[in-house]
């Protein structure tokens, strides 16, 4: 039988505008001789909707809007996810499921059975988890319907596992020869192979064909880079979804052939295009159509620009540059080239007179004390809020354009260039950030020459808020600082085996882990970011901010 994959971008809550698509390509698949079409995780009501499954009336809605889905699509079988009332004793009163919908009515539910807590994920906090599962039986197959986490336990692939039970060897051993997975899988560096991996063990241990579904698009801080698979009893591929972008694939259920569409490939491609998605699907299910950008001249505003953009067009970019007294002709050049590459708006407003305003109030009570990172940190607030007032009176959402690098050690201002409702490349490293520029001035198309100017590239990064000021002033190179960040971050090892692993001064490591520690309280008054890395500042790492650091 042929069998197509939904490759959907949902809402969250947008329940109207969720089923519109999932009866779009139902039709489209029932017209293309499918008889059964997969939709993601949730793709009713969205994923991850959080504490909205508290609300009745979103519970409600779910069921409501799946039925109208049956009524509209009688003549294909189609599985979809979403939220159901939970019958249990674990004081949770919903469900994370799936249903089958055939001939005008729901005909199958499973429940999930593994719900996650680590990282971004707090299932357990929401959903009750499904004491058991069944198989259905379609086209000549028992088919063993899971939802997401319940096939990423298996005993073969994990050197630890987190889970006691395994729901797809359950299934397998109650008679099941055909894998079907359901997904909002989030991306991250690596994930992409790591999931195919994953599949493909499953694949050849249990020798059943496994076909995964994924979510796309951006919801808050992830992106969900879609990159749906169907892998034959050998774990090969067999076909595939394109990644960060909808998609509608083809295969056949006994000659195990399907559509294998282009994905994008290389970590710099792959980081861009998460990115561009993420922000853009951040700005439109937010409401907003216009961004504004502070320009400083440096790389990681050129690259936030650049992104943006891409994402919802040059005409709704709005450069700002912020010259202040010792911002460098040079970068005011850069940021003004820049813009023009771009083809964004660009204004350009000195900060000096407010500094000086700023400065003259405070003098009476600042009379005997040195000028310090005090009068730094007005430079880059009376930077935040012109952006802020622009922000208000434009309707536009302001991009923040610090790194990772900067946000883990605190080289950033509250109130200041930390100022906007999206972090755009808060998880990307610095070393990361030069990779992206590098690759945004290679891509074909580049027909005018880079469209980041060289000088950015070059110089020492600098915030230019005191006299030849550099960051390497304050901060180790960031080929030192990225590492360190990474091993701390992603992997939580110690000052000593840092130091050991990369032959670096251990008093130089414990100096970073004492500034990502005390920067705490920083991260936790940001605005969200894009989720790239395995492990981002934000709510998959929950520390507390008053604590004491033994680093």
């Amino acid at each position: 039988m042929k069998i197509a994959l939904g490759q959907i971008n949902p809402t969250v809550g947008d329940f109207s505008g969720n089923s519109a698509k999932i009866i779009d390509l139902s039709r489209r698949a029932q017209a293309a001789g499918a008889g059964l079409i997969l939709f993601p995780e949730l793709s009713v009501c969205g994923y991850p909707p959080r504490d909205l499954v508290e609300r009745p009336s979103f519970v409600a809605r779910n069921r409501e809007t799946v039925e109208c889905i049956a009524a509209e699509v009688p003549g294909i079988a189609i599985i979809c996810g979403l939220v159901t009332p939970a019958h249990s004793q674990t004081g949770k009163s919903v469900m994370n499921s799936a249903a089958l919908l055939r001939d005008g009515k729901i005909t199958f539910l499973q429940s999930k059975m593994l719900l996650p807590t680590y990282d971004v994920f707090d299932e357990m906090r929401n959903f009750a988890p499904a004491k058991s599962q069944e198989l259905f039986d379609f086209c000549g197959n028992r088919m063993a319907l899971t939802i997401c986490e319940d096939a990423w336990n298996d005993k073969l692939f994990w050197p630890k596992r987190l889970y006691t039970v395994d729901p797809v060897e359950s299934l397998i051993h109650a008679g099941g020869n055909f894998v079907l997975n359901i997904s909002a899988s989030p991306f991250w560096i690596g994930k992409r192979e790591f999931r195919r991996d994953l599949l493909a063990s499953i694949a050849r241990r249990h020798q059943v064909p496994v076909v995964m579904v994924n979510q796309v698009g951006g919801n808050d801080s992830l992106v969900f880079d879609g990159s749906s698979l169907v892998l034959n009893r050998e774990g090969e591929v067999i076909a595939q979804g394109r990644s960060f972008e909808e998609d509608l694939v083809y295969f056949d259920s006994s000659a195990l052939t399907g559509e294998m569409h282009e994905q994008i490939g290389g970590e710099e491609a792959s980081v861009y295009s998460a990115l561009v998605l993420g922000t853009r699907d951040y700005m439109h299910k937010c409401g907003f159509q216009k961004a504004i950008i502070g320009l400083s001249g440096g790389i990681d505003s050129a690259l936030t620009a650049v992104i943006a953009a891409e994402a919802i067009g040059p005409e709704n970019v709005i450069g700002v540059g912020m010259p202040g007294p010792y911002s460098s002709q040079g970068s005011i050049d850069d940021a003004r080239s820049l813009a023009e590459n771009l083809k964004i708006r660009f204004e350009l407003l000195s900060i000096n007179p407010a500094y000086d305003a700023y400065r003259e109030i405070l003098q009476p009570v600042f009379a005997g004390k040195k000028e310090d990172v005090t009068e730094e940190n007005i430079q880059s607030r009376a930077r935040g809020t012109l952006l802020m007032a622009l922000s208000n009176k434009f309707g536009a959402i302001v991009l923040s354009t610090g790194n990772k690098s900067e946000l883990g050690v605190g080289y950033c201002t509250l109130y200041g260039d930390m100022v906007g409702g999206l972090a755009v490349i808060s998880d990307v490293p610095k070393t990361l950030v030069y990779r992206l520029a590098h690759y945004v001035n290679s891509r074909d198309g580049n027909a005018m020459g880079p469209v980041i100017p060289q000088a950015s590239l070059e110089k020492p990064p600098s915030a230019e808020l005191r006299p030849n000021q550099k960051d390497s002033d304050s901060l180790p190179p960031y080929e030192i600082l990225d590492a360190i960040l990474e091993d701390y971050v992603e992997d939580s090892h110690s000052a000593e085996q840092i130091a050991a692993a990369h032959g670096f001064d251990i008093e130089t490591v414990r100096r970073v882990l004492r500034m990502v520690d005390r920067a705490e309280y920083k991260r936790q008054q940001a605005a969200p970011g894009i989720k790239i890395s395995p492990k981002a500042f934000g709510y998959g790492r929950r520390f507390p901010i008053a604590a004491k650091s033994d680093a």
